[in-house]
């Protein structure tokens, strides 16, 4: 009976757009659902400064075996197909929509001239709408504060209030700096400063939603010395995730740019994640994220021979959707930010008190 109904109605392959329409219409729906989550910071820890909802190892080795890689390829590959012109203001405004994109904002805020998704999610701003400000430090994105401070300890980093990663399994071996120093028994955070009597090692951590403006800039005058590139899993960043999951910063993949500033060592971090394999940066040309049948937790070093000096608020990179970006950088011992936990920002904004504003 069941061979005569199947030989009745024979299975043919389906389109290819009809499975890359739904492959799309599973990413927007859950993107959809990640970003209308409320971003809790008042996390329940216990009393060892520990989340209370942590995942065990067995869940964590099940969570390594999810194809997230060749997923986030899938949708990088579903955003870049071209829309017939007829269905883009459709399909573009429902996630306008769904994300409170302000198209105020945007250089073109028509939606029939974005071919595709991935020309939409990275479109660029109008000129005037973030002012960069006079502070030395501003925010390179928009996004959510998620942490800031003072890095006191190397091993226990926190990524968000209760969950904590490894700053030296999150940097690497310090093998790229130029300068000259005695390192006998200096701890990592203290190889990483040039004045270490003086001065002292801070974060700052900003989450971007799918909604927000997905190009990133340099966040002060600085020197480009030398890139390092962790090819790893593309797990979810948001913060109840990063909560959920400790050492979550130093699992994903990641591109990290090292050099100088003013006060010394500064690094700027892009977190790959889920749906968000693709980093890229506007002057490192050779930079390849989220490659096929690349080793995980090994990484790639690149010292540039030549000169790259950002200053602050000159584009820098972009993701696909939203991601993470970490800061870590060295500053004097009464370096005071100007932030919240939960604060929302705009790239350009200032980042610290006034009275450490140049």
């Amino acid at each position: 009976m069941i061979k005569r109904l199947i030989k009745s109605f024979p299975l043919k392959p389906l389109p290819i757009y009809v499975g890359l329409g739904f492959i799309g219409f599973q990413g927007y729906r859950i993107n959809k659902n990640r970003f209308n989550e409320s971003i809790d910071f008042d996390y329940d820890d216990n009393v060892d400064g520990k989340s209370t909802n942590q995942p065990t190892d067995f869940e964590i080795s099940l969570l390594k075996l999810l194809p997230l890689r060749i997923a986030s390829r899938i949708w990088g590959t579903v955003n870049s197909v071209n829309l017939p012109e007829i269905i883009r203001e459709p399909i573009l405004q429902s996630y306008v929509k769904a994300f409170n994109c302000d198209l105020n904002e945007a250089e073109i805020d028509d939606l029939k001239s974005y071919q595709n998704l991935q020309q939409f999610f990275t479109r660029p701003l109008k000129s005037h709408v973030r002012p960069i400000g006079e502070h030395v430090l501003t925010s390179p994105s928009d996004g959510t504060i998620i942490n800031f401070g003072p890095v006191d300890d190397d091993e226990k980093v926190e990524q968000v209030k209760g969950a904590t990663y490894s700053l030296s399994y999150f940097l690497g071996p310090i093998n790229w700096l130029s300068r000259e120093k005695d390192e006998t028994n200096l701890n990592y955070r203290s190889k990483l400063l040039t004045n270490d009597k003086d001065n002292q090692l801070y974060q700052c951590v900003i989450y971007l939603a799918p909604g927000d403006y997905h190009r990133f800039h340099s966040p002060v005058d600085w020197q480009v010395k030398f890139r390092r590139h962790f090819s790893g899993k593309l797990f979810s960043v948001r913060p109840t995730f990063a909560n959920w999951m400790h050492g979550l910063f130093q699992l994903n993949e990641r591109v990290i740019y090292f050099g100088e500033w003013t006060h010394g060592f500064f690094s700027l971090a892009a977190i790959g994640a889920t749906n968000v394999g693709s980093v890229k940066i506007y002057f490192d040309h050779e930079l390849r994220t989220n490659r096929p049948f690349c080793k995980k937790y090994v990484y790639g070093d690149k010292t540039f021979t030549e000169e790259i000096y950002p200053s602050k608020g000159d584009p820098f990179g972009e993701f696909n959707l939203g991601s993470t970006i970490v800061l870590i950088f060295e500053a004097p011992k009464d370096f005071q930010f100007n932030l919240k936990l939960g604060q929302k920002i705009k790239f350009g904004q200032s980042l610290i008190e006034n009275k450490n504003a140049r």
